[in-house]
């Protein structure tokens, strides 16, 4: 048997070339399209920068707005597909969704067709109805009655709206909005890989977004924001951080919202999210989430002399708790930002497509002899 050079888990594998983000995990720079993620999230909005991403330059006015209206006019799900949510809402949102989007396929005129062209109007849809889906199954489960959209709310705020029939303010609506923007893209991360996959069959977009949503729902990759607000409230209060960390560190346990397949300095999204915890802890009343969060990264920064900083999620769990959010959409959050990241990536293998095919390396036993079942 040959010799082969073993990639558990393809680390460090180039799979293809990408136009869509670019990372550099020793410098901690993230750049969607070549702009930095510092600008976009300063200046930029969600809409804008998933324009960006499905089109691939920044929209002039006229063609950001026609594209926001393009969004709200998206947003409404058959009622077949409320139908459903109403038969499952008993189940984790995460599946709720996976199932929706399965749904949404067979009321969708281009489902079959992965053109370009086609494929981009479908990726607009699916991100316009995302939040529809989510708040819709967050309100049946309560027992409440899925609100329409509305059309004079931009994106985040509109979702916010739907969750509880509540105009959020501009502060709640910003960091949502912020949030969506630093999840949008990130490159060949697990689920994107995961719809890549599919995508290299020629499944249809719905099918391979089902498969990111399938694979983002894994605790390791997008269920730490979760798993951070956990331990915020166990810590309790900055003066036991320290005895805290110590105890699960000793036991061998990973502190979630630290550490980065890819980057090696600070996750460069984390900033924003840090600003964001602490501007709506000031605001809320909740400073302590903010200060909990704050010491447990100073006691934490010995191990940056190993590559581990905070990451993007460590500080967007607080975020979403002080905006009173439960738990378990923190994923489902997640994906609503994703969504173009995933169509996009979805939208470069179709450019160029090659059947992913890995190969496994064979440790098993060889030549054994079959043995009849009378005679086992």
């Amino acid at each position: 048997m040959s010799e082969t050079t073993l990639a558990r888990g393809l680390k460090d594998i180039v799979l293809d070339t990408t136009e869509s983000s670019y990372i550099d995990g020793e410098a901690g720079i993230l750049l969607y399209r070549g702009y930095s993620i510092h600008d976009l999230a300063e200046h930029s909005t969600f809409e804008e920068t998933t324009y960006l991403l499905l089109h691939g330059e920044l929209p002039k006015r006229q063609e950001l707005a026609d594209f926001s209206k393009r969004l709200v006019g998206f947003r409404t799900l058959p009622d077949e597909v409320l139908g459903v949510i109403k038969l499952i809402q008993s189940a984790h949102p995460m599946d709720v969704l996976r199932t929706a989007v399965s749904a949404l396929a067979a009321f969708d005129s281009d489902v079959a067709d992965n053109s370009r062209e086609a494929t981009i109007r479908k990726s607009e849809r699916l991100t316009a109805q995302f939040p529809s889906i989510v708040a819709a199954h967050h309100r049946i489960r309560q027992g409440l009655v899925a609100l329409a959209p509305r059309a004079d709310l931009g994106h985040a705020a509109n979702f916010l709206y739907m969750l509880d029939g509540k105009e959020p303010d501009a502060e709640a609506s910003a960091a949502i909005d912020l949030d969506f923007l630093l999840h949008a893209e990130h490159g060949a991360n697990a689920s994107a890989f995961a719809a890549r996959v599919t995508a290299s069959t020629l499944a249809d977009l719905h099918a391979s977004i089902v498969t990111a949503i399938g694979t983002l729902k894994g605790p390791l990759h997008g269920g730490a924001a979760e798993a951070v607000q956990k331990m915020t409230s166990e810590i309790g209060d900055p003066s036991r951080a320290a005895a805290y960390l110590k105890e699960k560190i000793s036991q061998g346990e990973k502190i979630m919202g630290f550490g980065h397949r890819v980057y090696k300095a600070e996750d460069p999204r984390a900033r924003h999210m840090r600003g964001k915890s602490k501007d709506l802890g000031a605001k809320t009343g909740h400073e302590e989430w903010y200060q909990i969060l704050e010491q447990v990264e100073k006691d934490m920064s010995p191990y940056q002399s190993r590559g581990i900083f905070v990451n993007v999620d460590f500080y967007a769990g607080s975020v979403y708790a002080l905006l009173d959010l439960p738990e378990d959409l923190f994923v489902p959050i997640f994906a609503i930002g994703r969504i173009p990241g995933w169509c996009i990536e979805i939208l470069e293998q179709f450019d160029n497509n090659m059947l992913i095919r890995p190969l496994l390396q064979y440790t098993g036993p060889m030549n054994q002899e079959y043995v009849p079942i009378d005679k086992r």
